[in-house]
């Protein structure tokens, strides 16, 4: 079924409107968060974190000094003691949730949930969780006693349509001792995405109606004095008159994250200064013991310090995968929102629409280049095109707003294909119809050289020896004079539309019309070493074709119409004639001129086919002839034999 060229160009540009769609929704699963992770890691280099921050880590050193994991729970005391009583320091917090009594340590931990709650700088660790408590679990009286574990105040000014569908159910199964004398506890959620990486995290969570901080956030609500915080739909702000905070968030069931600033990693796995716990632990012991702690208390003074584990120790090992580490340190990842807390300093990004957009735009800029432009300039243009949106791309990661970088690329890429490949469909399509009209004015065969040569096309040609066919319809000046020149056309193109097909079944080329006259050529350009035998019996097929035609004719009131065909074998220059702006692919010479003479004999012997001895000798077993005489041949100094061909042989 052939398709109009509309339709054609309607579904081409259907085509590439679902490829787009297909490309844009698998790549921006794929391929987006790739581009976020590659671009914040080569955006972060530079960026220096915070020396107000401390780490206390219990390390692989902790471990060997101190003995192996699981350590007394009076240990962790000794950390807190020597960090809220023997430094300066504003806020500890503690990235740990204390689920579970240690059976072996009963005594130890009596100390530590006695002690948990006279340390007022300390926020500790909480997680929320999407299931529901377990049945052993007073979830009565833990809902109760949560919003007690939080000193600062949330306005919520959302409107109704961003408070989304709760996603938290429940928070950590604390131990009872524990959860009810730690004074503060901030979330530790962190969102893990579907490829397995943190980019994000939870600064409020919404839990029965209310909203809790994140450990970050509780403690720069410590460190800075900052009690009251204010959330509408697109920032969480804070403020005093020394601090102040504008958080770009996002609010997904109950979740109100933002996108963490990551900074300069030393070893791949903290940004931040790191102390071990081991230290932390003798210089206390030092204290006590009246002697210089190992650790001068002024390291800690005025700085926020976070307290976590990280060892290689199965219980310990804490590393989390990120854009900038693969190795990145759990507790640090709490430190580093608090220092984007402190710095002011977050990623904000675009939304999905922006994204959406971004991509078509460029996908249509670089379509646009393909289509109107000559190849090595939209070529160049694309490049460039390419080259300025990376630069873009890395000036607005520089200033901290996220936006797609391998998908626009990539977008712009498929634009190249998708442009060119369409060109190519509708350029071919052209073609087809240029070759299909021309092929009504020149013979298919030649066309098909023209076009398979068509960047050596030239004046000129080459001496072949060809078979020429000259067939005319006798007595056609009468005829035209009884009829219309309508119906005149109407028989010729019924004559030659039937009698042309025969030409090329039969190896040949139509050469040309001349008014009712037919010139074929047998041997060029189709190669054929038997090109005398396919010009007889194409010849005869023509007779026989018009012998059809005259009943038909003649049934329809029209004039009785007879052809007559002279035929002749010989050299010929044939190829391109003419100019170099206008060129005709021809045959010259004198077996030309001898087909045409030949076939005027047909009105002297009252014959219709006629062909020369030249032609004769090559076909004589085919055929069967009489010899009419000897013949003068205008422009031939000698006389040629003419031979009537009376029928074809079954050979």
């Amino acid at each position: 079924m052939e398709i109009s060229g509309k339709k054609s160009l309607f579904l081409i540009l259907l085509a590439s409107v679902v490829l787009f769609f297909l490309f844009y929704t698998i790549g921006d699963v794929i391929l987006q968060t790739k581009s976020y992770n590659f671009m914040v890691k080569h955006t972060t280099g530079d960026n220096i974190p915070s020396d107000k921050i401390v780490l206390v880590v219990i390390d692989d050193k902790s471990l060997h000094e101190i003995g192996r994991w699981p350590w007394k729970r009076d240990k962790t005391i000794d950390i807190f003691d020597y960090l809220e009583f023997h430094t300066d320091a504003k806020a500890i917090a503690y990235d740990a949730v204390i689920m579970a009594p240690d059976k072996t340590n009963p005594e130890s931990d009596r100390i530590f949930f006695n002690n948990i709650g006279k340390y007022s700088k300390l926020i500790a660790g909480i997680g929320f969780m999407e299931k529901d408590f377990d049945n052993y679990i007073n979830k009565e009286e833990f809902n109760a006693l949560l919003p007690e574990k939080s000193d600062i105040e949330v306005i919520d000014n959302r409107t109704s349509n961003d408070k989304s569908q709760i996603f938290y159910k429940s928070f950590t199964p604390f131990v009872d001792e524990y959860f009810k004398n730690v004074k503060l506890l901030g979330s530790v959620n962190t969102i893990q995405d579907s490829d397995g990486y943190i980019r994000r995290i939870d600064q409020l969570v919404e839990y029965k109606g209310r909203l809790y901080p994140s450990l970050g956030l509780l403690t720069y609500a410590k460190y800075t004095g900052i009690k009251n915080f204010i959330l509408d739909n697109e920032y969480l702000r804070g403020e005093n008159e020394e601090y102040k905070v504008k958080i770009p968030i996002k609010s997904d069931f109950g979740m109100i994250y933002n996108y963490i600033y990551f900074y300069k990693t030393k070893d791949n796995m903290y940004s931040h200064q790191v102390i071990s716990a081991s230290d932390v632990i003798k210089s206390l012991e030092a204290i006590k013991k009246g002697e210089e702690p190992l650790l001068k208390p002024e390291i800690f003074k005025d700085k926020a310090v976070f307290v976590g584990a990280n060892a290689n120790a199965q219980a310990l090992f804490d590393i989390k995968r990120t854009p900038i580490s693969d190795t990145f340190a759990g507790v640090d990842i709490q430190a580093t929102n608090f220092n984007n807390l402190l710095d002011n300093t977050f990623y904000t990004t675009v939304s999905v629409y922006y994204n959406f957009f971004l991509v078509l735009f460029v996908f249509l800029v670089v379509l646009v280049f393909v289509g109107v432009l000559p190849v090595p300039t939209a070529l160049m243009c694309s490049s460039c095109a390419m080259l300025l949106y990376l630069l873009f791309a890395f000036v607005m990661y520089d200033n901290r707003i996220a936006i797609g970088l391998i998908l626009p690329e990539i977008a712009m890429l498929f634009a190249i294909g998708c442009g060119y490949s369409m060109k190519y469909l509708l350029e071919g399509r052209k073609k087809e119809k240029i070759q299909s009209a021309m092929s009504k004015y020149i013979s298919k065969d030649v066309m098909k050289n023209v076009v398979q040569n068509i960047d050596s096309i030239k004046l000129g040609g080459k001496r072949a020896e060809v078979t020429v066919l000259f067939a005319d319809i006798r007595g056609f000046t009468s005829i035209s004079e009884q009829l219309s020149a309508l119906e005149v056309t109407k028989i010729l193109n019924e004559y030659f539309s039937e009698l042309v097909p025969l030409i090329e079944q039969h190896n040949g080329i139509l050469n040309k019309f001349m008014g009712d006259a037919v010139l074929a050529i047998f041997g060029e350009p189709i190669k054929n070493e038997n090109h005398p035998v396919d010009a007889v019996k194409c010849a005869d097929k023509m007779l026989k074709k018009v012998r059809r035609l005259q009943e038909k004719w003649l049934s329809e009131g029209k004039p009785r119409i007879d052809i007559g065909v002279g035929i002749a074998t010989g050299e010929v220059f044939i190829g391109n004639i003419g100019s170099e702006t206008r060129l005709e692919y021809t045959v010259i010479g004198d077996t030309v001129n001898t087909a045409s003479r030949i076939e005027n004999y047909n009105k002297v012997y009252r014959t219709n086919f006629l062909i020369s001895e030249e032609t004769y000798l090559r076909v004589q077993k085919y055929v069967d002839v009489i010899k009419i005489r000897e013949v003068s041949i205008r422009g031939k100094a000698k006389k040629i034999n003419i031979y009537e061909v009376l029928r074809i042989l079954d050979v």
